[in-house]
């Protein structure tokens, strides 16, 4: 299961298409190479989102695990 505390590092190994979901809400560009360090939640709120916002990406993020 995915959560905001997951590392963005694990995230990316274990979910492989959440790379394209991120990057398309501009949260990192981790194909281009940026460190992927950190949770998700911390990548979301350096770049500037709500918490709300944060929860719609794990939701998103679970249901297309799911699929």
């Amino acid at each position: 299961m995915i959560t905001k505390e997951i590392e963005i590092e694990d995230l990316v190994n274990d979910y492989a298409f959440s790379v394209k979901y991120l990057s398309e809400q501009g949260i990192r560009c981790i194909a281009c190479g940026e460190p992927i360090w950190g949770t998700l939640e911390e990548a979301a709120k350096e770049k500037d989102f709500s918490d709300e916002e944060i929860a719609v990406f794990v939701k998103e993020l679970n249901n297309m695990a799911k699929a």
